[in-house]
């Protein structure tokens, strides 16, 4: 058999071995969080693009929740201020939120034209559209830290229209208050909030990290697959702080409030949510419910 037979046998044996996830998922939302370092990257935005792009093509119905954080603190910096952080929490005084809207607005109308040089229809919108996120103002350790929103009320109603229309929605995470005054949300809330309000079956969270570690400190303690109960032991070991604390808690909620499965995947990978989705291993850590079939899971153990 020659070397081009083989490239061609090979793709083909990939082909057929995504076949009995595309069917699975045909029709069923994914939330796929979008930040850090594949938004900074050229070539990364691509291939996280291009992803979606694809699962929106063989059937899956895709939702966009995009950061920006780099973006904001380097458009702050440009205007003679200094990025401030409490417990990672950006400080957010008016200017501050003004700068953050701008920002945001810029990266979602960017993520909208690169979808659709693809051949999918896309539209972007932020929190405030359709009164998408409604939020209360968020304290962090009872400390003032401005117009930064937590989600109390989710009204999903425009994405459901969206993607019975087939468009992919890209969501900025900024929300109303009670006085419809803008605030900054996290937008790793903003996608769990949102993956609980429409049901998905996926959520999936792109990091700077490979996955959740026993210890970070040795990759052999690296986690495949984790229940919430385990998520939970994880934690009251006090094994996990920093950012991915409040990134396990919401993988916990969202399971508890019924999103099938959640994944924390390296978005610095190329193609992380293909190789997640659409491969008998997956590289990232799977989050599932503590009674969960197990069959799914089995397929991400070495």
């Amino acid at each position: 058999m020659d070397k081009d037979m083989q490239e061609v046998l090979k793709k083909a044996e990939v082909l057929v071995e995504a076949l009995p996830y595309i069917q699975k998922f045909n029709r069923k939302v994914i939330v796929v969080k979008y930040g850090g370092s594949a938004m900074s990257n050229e070539e990364l935005q691509k291939s996280v693009i291009t992803d979606v792009t694809l699962l929106k093509l063989v059937g899956f119905k895709p939702i966009i929740v995009h950061g920006g954080g780099k973006a904001i603190s380097s458009w702050v910096s440009k205007v003679g201020k200094e990025a401030e952080f409490v417990n990672g929490l950006r400080v957010t005084d008016s200017e501050t939120m003004e700068i953050a809207e701008m920002v945001l607005g810029r990266v979602n109308k960017q993520l909208v034209t690169m979808v659709q040089e693809l051949g999918v229809k896309a539209i972007g919108i932020s929190g405030k559209d359709s009164g998408l996120l409604h939020v209360t103002k968020k304290y962090s350790d009872g400390k003032d830290i401005g117009f930064v929103g937590e989600i109390d009320k989710v009204d999903p109603k425009v994405l459901f229209d969206l993607m019975d229309n087939d468009y992919l929605p890209i969501v900025a995470p900024i929300g109303f208050d009670d006085n419809f005054d803008t605030y900054n949300i996290n937008a790793d809330d903003a996608a769990c909030a949102i993956a609980k309000a429409v049901g998905a079956d996926k959520l999936a969270f792109l990091t700077d990290i490979e996955g959740v570690y026993k210890d970070i400190n040795d990759k052999s303690t690296f986690i495949s697959r984790m229940t919430c109960s385990e998520a939970d032991a994880l934690i009251a070991g006090g094994n996990i702080g920093g950012g991915m604390l409040p990134k396990l808690n919401n993988c916990t909620s969202a399971i508890r409030e019924g999103v099938n499965k959640v994944h924390i995947l390296d978005g610095r990978i190329p193609h992380c949510l293909l190789l997640e989705i659409f491969t008998n291993k997956g590289i990232g850590t799977m989050f599932m419910g503590d009674t969960d079939d197990m069959a799914e899971a089995d397929r991400k153990e070495a």
